[in-house]
């Protein structure tokens, strides 16, 4: 029972100099964790720079709506809407087992501009038939979150679980990428909506890698 007790205790210790050993830690109880990024191990880690301030392109408070209009808490019906503290935990297990995908919603002029280290990139428009995605385009892109189409049905047995992201709370880019998945059948329980987006992760101080994993200087 002491041993038990000895060891809970230093865990204990162990998470919580993990973030206390930094000024900004992620959680009271993540300091930092690594990931995977164009064959790169990347940390995600906040700026300790208490002074910092998030980059201008993302300070703009007024973008002309539309299209840029605020986007609705849920995506799509049935399609849980994520925060920062649970990507991250995404991140730390279905990311990192394989089991889940992070997906960079936007079109690749803004993927080549930075994007959240672990994403692949699938634009909106390659994911919903109505914004001009054919079978063929369709097909290519549920393939990468395992998903096959053995006939006329597409088979969604082994479909990863999947964050979408975009640019945040004014981007309409993985809402839109959401529900041409819900169209066509994938499971409403095995999508995530990070709602943020690219935003929010700045705004936390955040890191962003470029897609060769080169690490974006803010």
């Amino acid at each position: 029972m002491l041993k038990n007790g000895v060891l809970l205790l230093l865990s204990f210790f162990f998470l919580s100099g993990t973030a206390m050993s930094l000024e900004v830690g992620i959680t009271r109880e993540i300091g930092e964790f690594a990931v995977q990024h164009g064959g790169q191990e990347i940390h995600i880690i906040r700026n300790q720079d208490t002074e910092a301030m998030i980059t201008p392109d993302f300070a703009r408070t007024s973008r002309p709506c539309p299209p840029f209009c605020a986007q609705p808490m849920t995506a799509a019906e049935g399609v849980d809407t994520i925060g920062e503290i649970e990507l991250v935990q995404f991140m730390q297990t279905q990311l990192k087992d394989g089991s889940g995908v992070l997906v960079d919603a936007r079109t690749p002029d803004w993927h080549q501009r930075g994007t959240i280290p672990g994403s692949i990139n699938i634009p909106f428009n390659q994911l919903n038939r109505a914004q001009g995605a054919d079978d063929l385009t369709l097909e290519d892109s549920l393939a990468r979150l395992g998903v096959i189409r053995p006939s006329e049905a597409w088979d969604f047995s082994n479909a990863k679980t999947v964050v979408l992201w975009c640019n945040g709370p004014w981007c309409g880019q993985s809402p839109t990428a959401i529900q041409g998945m819900r169209s066509l059948g994938y499971p409403a329980e095995k999508i995530r909506y990070y709602r943020g987006g690219l935003q929010l992760w700045l705004m936390f101080g955040l890191p962003v890698v470029y897609p060769d994993g080169r690490l974006r200087e803010e």
